[in-house]
């Protein structure tokens, strides 16, 4: 009996973890007239999630992260992400890369990080609705979206982010993080942490997936939708 309602209570909390949802500060996304909301869009390639951000936005100030855009070849774009510090950055096919992934998700005590920028001319508006969910943050909703990716950089001692790596033929520069990349902390589970940063509400644990963050950013587009024919109607 014993046995049968620990494992009861063991599942009932699974199932409470994964299902739940760690709450956005709505103080954080812009009013539906806002004139200075400003544009993010998460881009989904079916396993993996990238933000892109402009780059002027993203460009401000004078830390870490502002140097290191600014720093970038031309794109009107940067296209954020993060992964582990060797799977992420090489390319191949997916066949000959698995045991390399493997380790990636179960290496006991996580693998190094890298957050990759890569500057692009291309507007994200043009990807497919399928491939792509467009957000609109209020300036602090984006501040606070940009300090988290900012606060995922491992600096040195002069305070500059440090390269981890580049490829050949490649615009994209890997910055080392201070994060680690295992099973439990994924790709998408720190899109998902930047995303909820910036305001939005997100499931942690089903951020497993890149489809978990799409709903989550789709239905986070939708509710403001509705708020701007709400307000409309008024």
């Amino acid at each position: 009996m014993l046995i049968r309602w620990s494992l009861a209570v063991l599942i009932g909390l699974l199932a409470g973890v994964w299902t739940a949802q760690r709450p956005g500060d709505p103080a954080l996304l812009p009013a539906a007239s806002s004139e200075t909301a400003i544009v993010v869009h998460l881009l989904d390639n079916g396993f993996h999630t990238d933000l892109a951000v402009p780059r002027a936005a993203l460009a401000t100030g004078d830390d870490a992260l502002a140097r290191a855009v600014r720093a970038l070849p031309p794109g009107d774009w940067v296209r954020i992400g993060w992964g582990d510090s060797v799977f992420y950055v090489e390319q191949g096919a997916i066949s000959g890369r698995l045991p390399d992934g493997a380790r990636a998700f179960f290496k006991p005590g996580g693998n190094p990080s890298v957050v990759m920028l890569d500057p692009d001319p291309t507007d994200p508006a043009l990807f497919s609705e399928a491939e792509r969910a467009t957000l609109r943050l209020s300036p602090q909703g984006f501040a606070a979206l940009r300090a988290r990716v900012a606060a995922s950089l491992r600096l040195d001692e002069g305070g500059q982010a440090v390269v981890s790596a580049q490829r050949d033929g490649d615009d994209a520069v890997f910055y080392a993080s201070g994060e680690t990349f295992w099973v439990g902390h994924l790709c998408n589970h720190w899109t998902a942490e930047v995303l909820n940063a910036g305001g939005l509400s997100m499931p942690m644990a089903r951020s497993l997936t890149s489809g978990a963050v799409m709903r989550a950013a789709r239905q986070a587009e939708q509710s403001a939708a509705e708020l701007d024919l709400n307000d409309a109607g008024d």
